[in-house]
Formats: C-alpha cells, structure tokens, sequence
C-alpha cells in the first residue's frame, strides 16, 4: 500500500473511531454538573435547584429513564425542567416514568419544540448552519397536552406565559415563563414587569435562551434565567468549544452559567439528549445541573469553588 493509501485508511478508521465513541459512549455518559450562583438576598440560607433539559426521550431508552428518576437522591428544593422531554408520540409514559419520584418534590416547567413536534430525518450538516438562515421542519404533533396533564396533576406548575409565586424552602420565588422562542411562540408581554416587592429570588424560564428574551428578563430585574435547547453544541471541538448554538446565543454562554446583564445570572443546560436521528455527542456530555444559590454576597466564594466542573452520577451502577 502506498504513502496515500495508508493516509486514507488512517483517516477513515479515525473517523470511524470518533463516530462509535460519539454515538455509542459519550452520548450515553449522563453526568451531574455542578454550579453554585450567587443570587439570593443576604441572609437567605441556600436553595437547591436541580436544572433539567432536553430528555428526547424515546420508549426503549430505559437506561436513561432509570438514571433521571435516581437524580431524586439528591432531595433538591426545587425542579425546574426547560423542555424537549418527548422525541417520540408514545413517550408520555417513559417520561412519567423517569420524573416518577422528581415529581415529588416542587416543580416547573415550559415546553420546547420537540414537545409540541417529533424529530424528522435531517442532514446532519443542518447543526453547523447559523439558527437564523437554518429552515425549520417540523414533525407530527405530539401529545404535549397528555404531558402537560400527568406534570400538573402531580404538581408541577406550568409556566408557559404565566407568573407563579410560591413559597419554596422559605424563598419567596416568583417565576415566569414563556413558550418556546425557537418557534417563535414566544409572548413576553404577557408576563412583563418587575417581580413583586415581596419577591427574594426571581426565575425566568424559556427553553431556547434567544437574546431577545433574555433582555427581557434582564430588563425586569429577574435574577436567574434557565434554558436548555442547545445541547450544549452537541459536537464541540476540544479546545474551541461548540461549533454553533442552534440559537442566536453565543457561543461561550452555550451551556453553564454567566452572567446577562449587571445584575441577571443565565444558567443553559447541555441536557440529557439528542435528536433520535442525531444520535451523537462529541465533547459534550449529557448532564443534568444541581445548582446551589447563595446570597450575593457571596460571589467571590462561588467564584472560586470548584463546583463548576461536571461528575458521575450514581458510581458503581449502569447508567447507560
């Protein structure tokens, strides 16, 4: 075999390589991140928020079923899930299944595309066109309503376009939510204003983090947003990061928190999932985000804590 040759077969076993590590090992690494945000008013003792997104959930994807409903161990305060939990019209009840016991405790929510629409066969090409020039296509409807139904009657509020205030761990949370600005469903102006003066901790929650409403919920003083959508680049280069965010979010916000604004704090989820005709990941790993809030005056400790960095969850057990 000559120089080429070898090149060529070189070249096309280490694509291979990373195509089986993406699709049959890194996508199914689920992982807990960690991320402590300075947000509370003084003297408030710190809330636990566990940050779920993007489940594209299958009926035959039992091992991360299992994984999501053992994040109950972590007894969070609050659940707060930013949408695309179904990829498949028979999925309600293995979605169910893996928010079983998370149910339990005080939860919200908003919907996302893959909600309301099932995944179609795409060119894989699409992910590294700008979200703006990419054309939509959508899918069969899926049953949102039978979601929505199983979520609230165990509970959980439904945020879309509305304000809820509540009493959690003994914060006063008000938050407010809009429907998914990747469709352009989103109506702000039906949740617009400034929390509440009795409010202590302020959430805005959308499923895709477009600038524009972000803004808003800055505009309004809310101190912590929470998105998912943009699986955190999905395929990202080490190094470099994710090639696009499939929104018009830059790219260092794509997953993680950062600041937005003087005052609001932005935490995007790299969520749990993929299209199940994208079923890759590269550099990315699947995660849910067990955020600790502290008062404000506690930036510079949150700051340097180590709490940023993603680990394994549920060592020991078979969670792919």
């Amino acid at each position: 075999m000559n120089t080429f040759g070898r090149i060529l077969l070189g070249t096309t076993a280490l694509g291979a390589a990373t195509v089986g590590y993406a699709a049959g090992v890194e996508r199914l690494r689920f992982t807990l991140r960690h991320a402590t945000l300075p947000v509370l008013p003084e003297n408030a003792r710190p809330l636990r928020i566990l940050h779920i997104s993007d489940l594209h959930m299958t009926p035959n994807q039992l091992k991360k079923q299992r994984w999501v409903a053992d994040l109950a161990r972590l007894e969070p305060d609050l659940v707060i899930n930013t949408g695309d939990n179904l990829a498949h019209a028979k999925a309600v009840p293995t979605v169910m299944r893996a928010l079983g016991p998370l149910l339990d405790f005080p939860g919200m929510f908003v919907f996302g595309s893959n909600d309301y629409f099932a995944p179609k066969p795409k060119n894989p090409f699409r992910y590294l066109i700008p979200a703006h020039k990419a054309k939509r296509v959508h899918g069969t409807s899926l049953p949102w309503r039978d979601l929505r139904a199983a979520m609230t009657e165990r509970g959980w509020q439904d945020l879309t376009h509305l304000r809820h205030t509540a009493t959690v761990a003994g914060v006063t949370v008000t938050a407010a939510g809009v429907d998914d600005p990747h469709l352009k469903r989103d109506r702000y102006e039906k949740i617009a204003g400034k929390p509440g003066p009795q409010t202590q901790l302020s959430i805005g929650v959308t499923h895709s983090p477009e600038p524009r409403i972000l803004d808003a919920f800055a505009q309004d003083d809310y101190d912590l947003v929470l998105a998912g959508h943009t699986h955190g680049g999905q395929l990202c280069v080490p190094f470099y990061g994710a090639l696009v965010t499939n929104c018009g979010l830059d790219r260092k916000r794509v997953k993680g928190p950062s600041r937005w604004g003087d005052r609001t704090w932005l935490h995007v989820s790299a969520g749990l999932g993929t299209s199940p005709y994208a079923p890759v990941r590269f550099a990315c790993l699947p995660e849910a985000s067990l955020l600790t809030l502290v008062p404000r005056s506690e930036e510079a400790a949150a700051k340097d804590s180590d709490a940023q960095a993603p680990t394994r969850f549920g060592a020991g057990v078979d969670m792919r």
